[in-house]
């Protein structure tokens, strides 16, 4: 993937590749230090597959019937996530025991009921207005036609009970005076399924302004492998991370060389891709605001939204490596001396 990534950067630059640019960019590969590595494992490894298994299990069980957008099912997964913080003792940014962002049903053209974001914050030691939003949608499809539960395991339950044990993680270091430095925001998006809806509420909406908002980390489906990875399951696609901040792109890059080896596979990731994953999930509502985004995605398989979207078709020792890759990332950027850079504020770039 390196070489393809290389092929790629030259395709999108074109002459403008030239000595004077690749010396920059080496320079910003240069400028990124891993902060704390013993800490990052020490508390990356509590992120792990029974626990993201147990979570799941529950998450897309048929006790939340689909998660349909404002249906019972949906408002049912939004208690369990606000019970969970609660029993974490994960504050809700807005100071009370009040974890969700309404959405009215007008906002849906009353073509759905009333739905909500789930927010839960960790706020910074040193420079809490800096946000760190990794997200992951709650929504899912509901019943069938013929009657059938929807359930969702991949998609977004792996990336809801990543957030979870993320959270939780962060939780740890807090409360042991390990950080983080800046603020983490985990979200919980409603009515993906339906258009991004739930993310272009909380852009129009933002609970943080978003010039606070530094980066937002989604994920969206990372329990599964795909067709074209039958032989080689430790990947991941990658989408957007260049496409705003270098630092970004170079950053996920070392935290992975560094502490995992996924294989990070940006076929996706080029423009004007026929499948344009770029613009279908919910990050893409926050890198129109020129916030910095990477998408965290498995590919599709054949049981992508089929009622077959089972819990014990997800592979948890991937789940959890795969977790560990964003939980990692995140904490370099929280802990890193400097606010993450997009490409026309990075000095190194000038």
């Amino acid at each position: 993937m390196k070489t393809f990534y290389t092929l790629f950067l030259f395709t999108l630059l074109g002459t403008c590749a030239t000595k004077k640019y690749t010396a920059k960019i080496q320079d910003v590969k240069d400028s990124i230090h891993i902060i704390d590595s013993s800490l990052v494992l020490k508390y990356a490894n509590t992120i792990r597959s029974e626990e993201l298994k147990k979570h799941l299990y529950k998450f897309s069980s048929n006790e939340f019937l689909g998660r349909r957008v404002g249906e019972p099912g949906q408002k049912l997964a939004a208690e369990f996530l606000k019970t969970y913080y609660q029993s974490e003792q994960i504050k809700s940014p807005f100071g009370d025991s009040n974890y969700f962002q309404t959405i009215p049903a007008s906002f849906f053209n009353n073509k759905y009921r009333s739905s909500e974001n789930v927010l839960a914050f960790i706020e910074g030691s040193e420079y809490p207005e800096d946000i760190i939003i990794i997200s992951a949608h709650l929504d899912h499809l509901g019943i069938s036609k013929d009657g059938l539960i929807n359930n969702g395991a991949d998609d977004d339950g792996s990336g809801t009970v990543a957030l979870m044990e993320m959270a939780q993680a962060f939780k740890l270091a807090k409360d042991n005076g390990d950080g983080p430095k800046r603020s983490i925001l985990f979200l919980h998006l409603t009515a993906e399924e339906i258009g991004k809806k739930g993310s272009e509420y909380y852009i129009q909406n933002p609970v943080f302004p978003l010039k606070n908002s530094i980066t937002n980390l989604n994920i969206d489906m990372i329990g599964r492998v795909d067709d074209l990875h039958q032989n080689n399951k430790d990947y991941i696609y990658l989408i957007g991370s260049d496409r705003l901040s270098k630092e970004l792109h170079y950053l996920s890059e070392k935290i992975n060389s560094s502490f995992f080896n996924i294989n990070l596979d940006y076929r996706y990731n080029v423009e004007g891709d026929i499948n344009d994953y770029y613009e279908r999930s919910d990050h893409y509502h926050f890198a129109s605001q020129n916030i910095p985004v990477i998408f965290y995605f498995n590919g599709e398989h054949d049981d992508y939204h089929e009622v077959t979207d089972t819990p014990d078709k997800i592979d948890y020792p991937l789940l959890e490596k795969r977790t560990k890759l964003v939980f990692a990332t995140a904490w370099q950027i929280a802990n890193q001396a400097h606010r993450l850079a997009i490409d026309e504020n990075n000095e190194l770039l000038k």
